[in-house]
């Protein structure tokens, strides 16, 4: 198994994972049939060239800049001026930082055609409703997003301060006392 492992790189479960995710990718283009997923008339409306450009622009620019945004997150401006990177913090922030990011960036993603008021004309005509609540809406979830992780970062910091005095008091031993006697203190027996 270790062999194997040596030889792939990762565990044989990861092998049989990808051959069911090909499998299942596979039998969705025999049973859709690849007519569904290429657009003759128009090439570059094609799902197939959306998934592939997307997986190429993930993986060729997106990647290493949330990567290199993460890892200058995690380091900070130390590094790039060849300074050494500070211990781990007892509570590190990364994680209270990364996820309303992402939140923020998903969220964009998904109001992002009401924030620029596209198909403005067709969103009144169906819902009877304007577009102007998508922008104020979204920054208030995102303020949420960032107030919730500033909160929750503010409990798990308040929760190590209060286990770290008690965790030191513990392990701490107790003071020396002074009671032993010694030859010259001791009573006389007469």
């Amino acid at each position: 198994m270790r062999s194997f492992a040596r030889f792939y790189g990762a565990h044989p479960l990861h092998l049989l994972t990808m051959m069911c995710c090909f499998a299942l990718w596979l039998a969705v283009i025999v049973v859709a049939g690849p007519q569904t997923f290429i657009n003759t008339h128009v090439w570059w409306q094609s799902i197939a060239v959306w998934f592939i450009g997307a997986a190429v622009l993930h993986d060729m620019l997106l990647f290493p800049l949330y990567a290199l945004a993460d890892l200058s997150l995690r380091t900070g401006l130390r590094a790039t001026r060849g300074l050494p990177i500070p211990k781990r913090t007892a509570v590190p922030i990364v994680n209270y930082v990364r996820l309303p990011v992402l939140g923020t960036g998903l969220t964009f993603l998904m109001f992002f055609p009401g924030i620029i008021k596209q198909g403005a004309f067709f969103y009144h005509n169906a819902t009877g409703m304007t577009q102007d609540p998508f922008l104020h809406r979204w920054l208030l979830l995102v303020a949420a997003m960032f107030g919730t992780s500033a909160l929750a970062y503010a409990l798990r910091l308040a929760l190590h301060a209060r286990r770290t005095p008690a965790a030191h008091a513990h392990n701490q031993p107790p003071a020396a006392t002074t009671t032993t006697q010694t030859a010259s203190t001791a009573p006389d027996p007469a």
